[in-house]
């Protein structure tokens, strides 16, 4: 297994640098992809592998954080492409691979008339190529790392890379700002802290992150990560409407990184951060006694 990892592969998508990328990983069973973008991402994605000297057709693992599908779009296209793909995910996103009815309904409500040219077709998944993940996915540990997704897992590579995904929250390369990504519909924050806790006991070298790079300073991250996650859930706790909260998140990024803003925004729009956190909110409210 490499002793380094490789920067991501930057998807460019919707014509946005840095705002997704994905990692070429050194299995023991060959070459894999730690996540794979949408659909409509896959040409940056063609040129990517090539600019590395690699094709499509030479990867033999798909390893997701998890199934949203800036990050798992384009698994089926993939697969269907290279029926040889076998696609590691948890045990609740896999039935939504399989059959992605139930998941893209929801997100056409979401992103309405934006959805086809921000994510491209959705293609199922055979089930004979889906694996639910364990402890360990072709040598690298895995674990469960939810709180911004319940079917979120996080791969450690044995030369300290943690593939993070969306756990540890939004970073862009070179900034400091750490977002904490909270779209709907199934944000928890209790279960967050738990991945952050266990994130820190398993003590990574560095983390890779999907939005967006490799970061070294773990504990400053982790620590910057929780601030932002606490300080947004108390502004919609406390009544903060969206337009305050997006202005409020914006100068948050802008104090510390003025020129990513947009990049940011981009990556994990301020919007959709208040919507799963008044979602989060509201739902706790109406399960109290």
């Amino acid at each position: 297994m490499t002793t380094r990892p490789w920067a991501p592969i930057d998807l460019l998508h919707q014509g946005n640098p840095r705002s997704v990328g994905v990692y070429l990983v050194e299995t023991d069973d060959g070459l894999a992809l730690f996540d794979c973008g949408p659909t409509t991402a896959l040409p940056a994605l063609r040129v990517g592998l090539a600019a590395r000297g690699y094709e499509l057709g030479e990867i033999r693992h798909l390893l997701l954080s998890h199934i949203h599908f800036d990050h798992a779009g384009a698994a089926g296209a993939i697969v269907r492409e290279n029926p040889s793909v076998l696609v590691h995910v948890s045990a609740v996103g896999a039935p939504h691979l399989v059959d992605p009815t139930r998941l893209e309904a929801s997100a056409r409500r979401l992103y309405g008339d934006t959805f086809d040219a921000l994510w491209g077709e959705l293609v199922a998944v055979p089930e004979a190529n889906v694996r639910v993940v364990g402890e360990r996915v072709v040598g690298l540990a895995c674990f469960p790392s939810t709180g911004h997704a319940s079917h979120h897992v996080s791969m450690l590579h044995e030369d300290g890379t943690l593939y993070a995904g969306d756990s540890v929250g939004v970073r862009i390369e070179p900034a400091r700002f750490v977002l904490a990504p909270t779209p709907p519909p199934d944000i928890d924050l209790e279960a967050w802290e738990e991945t952050l806790k266990e994130t820190g006991r398993r003590e990574p070298t560095r983390l890779a992150l999907t939005h967006f790079g490799i970061f070294e300073d773990v504990s400053e991250h982790l620590a910057r990560m929780r601030e932002t996650l606490h300080t947004w859930s108390e502004r919609v706790a406390h009544g903060m409407d969206e337009a305050t909260f997006v202005a409020a998140g914006r100068a948050d990024c802008l104090a510390s990184d003025p020129d990513q803003v947009e990049d940011y925004d981009h990556a994990a729009p301020y919007s959709q951060c208040f919507l799963g956190l008044e979602r989060y909110w509201r739902k706790r409210l109406e399960a109290a006694p």
